[in-house]
């Protein structure tokens, strides 16, 4: 398809200038039931608003402009306040937002970035970015199928969360009755803070070790990125049985496991366990404590939700003996077949959201 491709800045209205930064003592006071977003997505509520409406909000600064591990662009809709970690585009009858949020996400953003300690895509690089453009119905056609395949693959993933959900009930079944002990994590196993080796050189990249970062946990999938070994060596690894916790962002809390040698990047803390607790027992002894993780880093004097590992090695889980784990691991090793099964499902909806996505901006879908 010869489409045209335009400066993403010639086909919306940028809306920065309206954005206003509140201080986490500020939304304290501010308290309500109004999305409050920032560079990943809704960090807060509030009770007041900037915003009504769809607008398509794109990240701004972070890591996550590089590691890509959770969204760069998403939709708000309503009423919602941004601070000035996002920017704030709006519809002006050249553009669907939800056709450019999705080549957005389909795309390499890391040339239009600047930093590397600090990455950020100013207004005036995110206004360069090329978007190729059809009419406006075949964009809002092009969205409306990666809608339905995105729908399946939210779907698929909501069963592996329920799956996840039995193990939990099983653990509280087991270990809710406080028959067990509570100990502070330091003293369970050895806890690193991961890394991310640099990205401008190449041969740290697109090896065979897992590059874990915070979109790989709870999802059941394998990393996207992969690491050389002297990437890895850039990095931290862990072997089998880790558990993988993010400890900031929008996606703080989320827990994961590795299953093979792996490396991780600076939003995840790693917890190798001792011979006290058994890998599959830790796992879900984290995932228990997931609401205190996510309250402590929302507690912190920033506008970005962290908890420092000083203060996570202080965290306690519950420990059972190795006789009661053991008969825990047995139980939930009943629902390994089903996990693998529904695994299987996502993947394949992936998969397909992923091809057409790579055909949809490139006049590929023609009758789909």
């Amino acid at each position: 398809m010869n489409w045209p491709v335009v400066p993403l800045g010639e086909i919306v209205t940028n809306l920065d200038g309206k954005r206003v930064p509140l201080k986490k003592s500020d939304r304290e006071a501010m308290n309500g039931s109004i999305p409050y977003y920032g560079a990943s997505g809704i960090i807060d509520q509030v009770n007041d608003w900037l915003f009504e409406g769809p607008h398509l909000l794109v990240g701004e600064d972070g890591a996550n402009l590089l590691s890509r591990s959770s969204p760069i662009a998403f939709l708000a809709d309503g009423r919602f306040w941004v601070n000035n970690h996002a920017h704030v585009l709006a519809f002006n009858g050249n553009a669907d937002l939800k056709y450019l949020m999705y080549y957005l996400e389909s795309i390499e953003l890391s040339p239009f970035v600047t930093g590397s300690a600090q990455p950020k895509l100013n207004q005036k690089q995110l206004n360069s970015v090329p978007i190729p453009l059809p009419p406006l119905e075949e964009q809002k056609r092009i969205a409306g199928i990666l809608d339905q395949a995105a729908e399946l693959c939210r779907l698929r993933t909501r069963a592996l969360d329920k799956l996840n959900t039995l193990g939990q009930a099983i653990f509280h079944e087991m270990f809710g009755d406080h028959s067990c002990h509570e100990e502070m994590l330091k003293k369970l196993g050895r806890i690193q803070t991961g890394s991310t080796p640099s990205t401008t050189v190449p041969e740290y990249f697109d090896g065979d070790i897992p590059f874990v970062t915070p979109g790989d946990l709870e999802s059941n999938r394998l990393p996207a990125r992969h690491l050389s070994p002297e990437g890895a060596e850039m990095s931290r690894t862990v072997s089998a049985g880790a558990t993988l916790v993010c400890c900031i962002g929008a996606t703080i809390g989320k827990v994961g496991m590795s299953t093979e040698l792996s490396a991780f990047n600076q939003q995840i803390n790693a917890i190798e366990w001792s011979d006290q607790v058994l890998p599959a027992f830790g796992y879900f002894a984290m995932q228990q404590i997931k609401p205190e993780i996510i309250h402590r880093g929302k507690g912190a004097a920033t506008t970005l939700p962290i908890l420092k590992k000083s203060e996570f090695e202080k965290l306690k889980v519950r420990v059972a003996s190795l006789d009661q784990q053991k008969i825990f691991v047995d139980r939930i090793g009943a629902i390994g077949p089903l996990v693998t099964k529904a695994d299987l499902a996502l993947r394949s909806s992936e998969t397909l959201f992923a091809a057409l996505q790579h055909r949809a901006f490139r006049g590929g879908l023609g009758d789909v």
